[in-house]
């Protein structure tokens, strides 16, 4: 068999691009190899850039989206045309609807085949645009890397709302040579973050309502992640209490004095005065309804206009960077008069509610004699503190999980409510904080989205412990249709199916828990023998606190 090099072009399109990447410090790609996006793919190998190959593009996709959310950095996505574009749309619209900056780099046909019925041809712009910020097809090989560079900006959010941006090139047109003078330095070098900083006048109306305010409240969202050392300086400074959402999680230490988080609803209910930064008020938030909220007015903070206007108005809206608003308002002279024995108040019922639940003698088992799923994170935290990262996948798992996965970073289903990422967020955890443990817990049900990418983890020797609550079925929905159909169950009943054997035949270190007594040891063990699969025969008669209220029942108010 003869040898040949085909790709040796190292001014080709290919080759420009993966240039760019280099520039933009792009370390590490996800993806899926095919032979429309070879080109770029090889030059991937030859300039440096590491691929994590996955088993499915949507993997790859929750990869990125992790990776940019742990690193501040845009996730890059490769996949090539057709069913490798299309299985790639969950994923994006998982990062669409969390803001999350990714870049998903296409395969498509070559110009002279379109629309002739060549492989893998499908209209992959038409079927993305909804869910990107930026959606085309670069056919001109001397624009590429300018439509490239757009695609980057929009990704972070320079000309609107950040989250993913599509690019495609035909293959033709990736082999296609440019000279160097035809490729402009400002569309090919890194750029700096844009800054937007905040209006004076909307910076003294904040610390007016902050001074006339008794109970005030801030709750952080995504757009508070790079803002955590002035925001926690601000509330030392001030005692405002403090709420993290699941994309906030671990921003501000859960032992700081301000962070309520046992006393949610409480505080929620009383606040006078909600600041809310880099968050949009959705579903999880009630839509900041005067139901919940019941006695507030609203200040809204965010360097994305659509966390500003959405469901309640505030009083000022900051349209600015979180972090340069907190430092002009750190540095000036407040006259607060809070309500101190209020937030006395709070603060004990928070410690109270703490002390309550650890005290709590539940028992290690549900009514079925199985494992019950909160004594999954009993073991977890008898064995690591805080300085780990969590990982929560699936529906009934994740309302234990929420409370129970005490780590310093958490990354979940998030607000799409998007079951599989599990498994590969946690890769992609790996990834970025290679000497901290990583411990993903997944409900049966999710597992079985992305349980081959245990391959993927195994390929990688990632450093992942895959926790199973294995209670044979989609508990939220089999306890919706008992209570509200009639006990009609029906098309929700899973097996307790032995994923530990699945496990070991991909490779990995795995072990099946069915007493509570062997459930501890067989996790630490786990944790030292990665990647790893702990399956636990948990309690499907224990109901999560989202089946208690309805979640699968979906009501007319949320």
């Amino acid at each position: 068999m003869t040898i040949k090099d085909l790709n040796n072009n190292d001014s080709s399109v290919a080759a420009w691009i993966v240039k760019f990447l280099v520039k933009r410090n792009v370390k590490v790609v996800f993806g899926l190899q095919g032979g429309h996006i070879q080109p770029i793919w090889d030059f991937c190998y030859k300039l440096g850039i590491r691929i994590i190959d996955v088993r499915d593009e949507k993997a790859a996709v929750h990869m990125a989206q992790a990776y940019s959310i742990l690193t501040n950095e845009i996730g890059v996505v490769m996949v090539t045309a057709g069913p490798g574009v299309t299985n790639t749309v969950t994923g994006i619209a998982n990062a669409s609807l969390a803001c999350t900056p990714i870049l998903v780099i296409g395969g498509c046909t070559t110009i002279p085949q379109s629309n002739m019925g060549p492989l893998q041809d499908i209209p992959h712009v038409d079927i993305l645009r909804s869910i990107t910020r930026y959606c085309r097809t670069a056919r001109v090989p001397e624009q590429v890397i300018r439509e490239l560079d757009l695609a980057y900006s929009f990704a972070k959010g320079q000309l609107g709302e950040p989250g993913p941006s599509y690019i495609e090139v035909p293959t033709d047109v990736l082999r296609c040579t440019v000279k160097n003078k035809l490729i402009l330095n400002d569309w090919i070098k890194q750029k700096k973050p844009s800054e937007i900083y905040p209006n004076i006048k909307k910076i003294d109306e904040f610390v007016n309502k902050l001074n006339a305010s008794k109970r005030p409240l801030l709750i952080s969202g995504r757009g508070a992640r790079n803002s955590g050392d002035v925001i926690e300086s601000f509330l030392s400074k001030t005692g405002v209490l403090y709420l993290d959402t699941q994309d906030s999680r671990g921003l501000i230490s859960a032992q700081h004095n301000s962070n309520v988080y046992a006393a949610r609803s409480k505080v929620m209910s009383e606040a006078d005065l909600v600041i809310i930064v880099g968050r949009k008020l959705d579903y999880q938030l009630a839509y900041g309804s005067p139901a919940i909220f019941s006695n507030a007015n609203f200040i809204r903070i965010s360097d994305n206009p659509y966390e500003l206007v959405d469901n309640r108005r505030g009083e000022p809206e900051i349209y600015a960077e979180p972090k340069l608003v907190f430092q002009e308002i750190n540095c000036r002279e407040l006259k607060t008069n809070f309500d101190k024995k209020w937030i006395m108040e709070i603060r004990n019922f928070q410690n109270e509610k703490i002390e309550k639940f650890k005290n709590n003698k539940e028992s290690y088992l549900g009514d079925d004699n199985k494992i019950h799923p909160n004594y999954i994170f009993n073991c977890i935290n008898n064995l690591v503190k805080e300085n780990y990262i969590g990982v929560a996948d699936g529906g009934d798992i994740l309302s234990f999980a929420r409370v129970g996965l005490n780590s310093k970073y958490y990354l979940d289903s998030g607000a799409f409510g998007c079951l599989g990422v599990g498994i590969p967020y946690a890769i992609a955890a790996a990834e970025v904080y290679k000497n901290l443990p990583i411990i993903c817990v997944t409900g049966d049900g999710s597992f079985g989205f992305n349980a081959m990418e245990l391959d993927t983890a195994v390929r990688n020797k990632s450093n992942i412990c895959v926790i199973i609550s294995n209670n044979a079925g989609w508990n939220i929905e089999t306890h919706d249709q008992k209570l509200n159909y009639g006990n009609r169950v029906y098309g929700t009943i899973l097996r307790h199916t032995n994923y530990a054997k699945m496990a070991e035949g991909l490779g990995a270190f795995a072990v099946r828990v069915e007493k509570p007594e062997d459930l501890e040891k067989s996790i630490a063990l786990a944790l030292k023998n990665t990647p790893s699969v702990v399956d636990v025969i948990t309690s499907s008669s224990v109901l999560s606190s989202d089946a208690i209220k309805g979640l699968g029942f979906v009501p007319k108010y949320q």
